[in-house]
């Protein structure tokens, strides 16, 4: 099981982070030797290959009767070969500069957005209350994160493991004002939070959204925020992959954890103290929030994670509106199939989908008569219940996997939407209608 540290960015703070059956309790920030990073935007582009020109071959004179032709040149006048490394090093240096300028613009533009937060929140106490202060309340730890402004009434846009559990939060901005915030709402089920400041609507200056559908694998990656408490830090690298999946829990967080499996991967650069920070494109525009890292230590490995914006716009505004986000269930928990899954199953071995393996009986999923697996298998260390329904589509969309039906129903469904799901029923597809419910608060996780 990979170690993901989610996020990394709480100080002081021991973080667990939930991944499947297994759990990952990290080090708190002061066992971290600091690193130096650069607070201004730097790049660098391989120089291309210079063009080489091949000297013509040369003409042997023939003894004939005709006149004898002139022998070629061995080599390319020199004033040409000059001029061609000249030219490659002009095109190189333009392109350098060209990158350097449109970080400089992103940043300039961007920073003033982003905010630095520092948190004092209530520590949970374990075990029979012995860490518990003198007057028997729980002791009280700092944290620091990041976050952006997201309109000019004063919201901020955070994780929520930056301020879960805080009892003071402190924004403060790029020119140095700092001011409190309040909290206006959270959903741990996707690690995001809204605070709010009282501030003059010209002070605020709101991020421009980008879209993260069309996101590509090898585009430009720019992420601002304030690793290790060090504020307007700039790093740049290239997103790696899409459709990551990492679960959301947090030491501070009660209840089952869920899965965000559309995250966005980044090789830039971010630490402890990017959470709630921003994940940019080349237009300088927001296509995540950085929020997680994996690494064996609790720093910058080269592979981080960011919610994607399109989640991003679609929680934020009830988290304004309502204090809260109401997420659309089926009421079913289940993996990928794979491989060893269908042998146990006696299916075809190339058949792919989302392996149900409970269902909630008094659930949507569970009204509309799917049905649960029926045993358990041990495939990989892990306990599977196998024998249930295998869903194949959802709306007429292939299912491949079980984090491609959670990615949909996160960014396509709402509370109250009639879906039409694919289901192998003893080797045959079947359609079922499913009226989408609220997820429910429960100690079991199911979707």
């Amino acid at each position: 099981m990979k170690r993901i540290s989610w996020l990394l960015m709480k100080s002081l703070l021991p973080l667990v982070l939930l991944v499947g059956c297994n759990s990952v309790s990290l080090p708190s920030l002061d066992l971290i030797q600091l690193q130096t990073t650069a607070t201004a935007p730097s790049a660098a582009t391989p120089e291309p290959a210079v063009a080489t020109i091949v000297p013509t071959a040369t003409l042997e004179p023939t003894i004939t009767t005709v006149p004898t032709l002139a022998p070629a040149p061995t080599a390319p006048p020199a004033p040409l070969a000059a001029a061609n490394t000249a030219a490659s090093s002009v095109t190189s240096a333009s392109v350098i500069a060209a990158l350097q300028g449109t970080l400089e613009n992103i940043y300039s533009q961007v920073s003033p957005s982003v905010v630095k937060i520092d948190v004092v929140e209530n520590q949970p106490a374990f075990g029979r209350g012995r860490f518990r202060g003198s007057q028997g309340t729980p002791p009280q730890v700092q944290g620091l994160g990041s976050g952006f402004v997201w309109d000019q009434a004063g919201n901020i846009v955070t994780n929520n493991h930056v301020v879960a559990n805080a009892v003071s939060i402190i924004v403060t901005f790029a020119d140095g004002t700092s001011v409190p915030a309040t909290l206006v709402g959270a959903d741990p089920d996707t690690d995001l939070a809204v605070v709010k400041v009282d501030m003059p609507a010209a002070a605020l200056q709101p991020v421009q959204m980008g879209d993260s559908t069309i996101v590509k694998v090898g585009q430009l990656a720019i992420a601002i925020g304030n690793p290790f408490g060090e504020q307007g830090t700039m790093t740049t690298g290239i997103i790696s992959a899409l459709s990551r999946a990492v679960s959301t829990s947090s030491a501070s967080q009660q209840g089952p954890t869920y899965t965000v499996a559309d995250l966005i991967q980044t090789d830039a650069p971010i630490n402890p103290g990017n959470s709630g920070g921003v994940l940019l494109n080349a237009d300088g525009r927001v296509i995540g929030v950085t929020s997680a890292i994996e690494s064996t230590g609790q720093s910058s490995s080269g592979i981080g994670f960011a919610i994607p914006s399109i989640m991003i716009t679609k929680v934020v505004p009830a988290l304004i509106s309502a204090g809260h986000y109401d997420h659309a269930w089926l009421g079913i928990s289940g993996t990928s199939l794979t491989p060893q899954l269908t042998k146990e199953m006696d299916l075809p071995a190339a058949q792919r989908g989302a392996l149900v393996e409970n269902v909630v009986s008094a659930s949507p999923a569970g009204k509309a008569g799917l049905q649960a697996g029926k045993g358990a298998v041990t495939v990989n260390s892990e306990q599977v219940q196998v024998g249930g329904e295998v869903i194949v589509a959802i709306d007429g969309q292939p299912v491949k996997e079980w984090g491609t039906l959670i990615t949909y129903l996160a960014h396509h469904t709402t509370t109250g939407q009639t879906v039409s799901l694919t289901v192998l029923r003893q080797g045959k597809e079947e359609k079922v209608q499913v009226t989408l419910a609220t997820r429910p608060t429960s100690p079991t996780r199911t979707y």
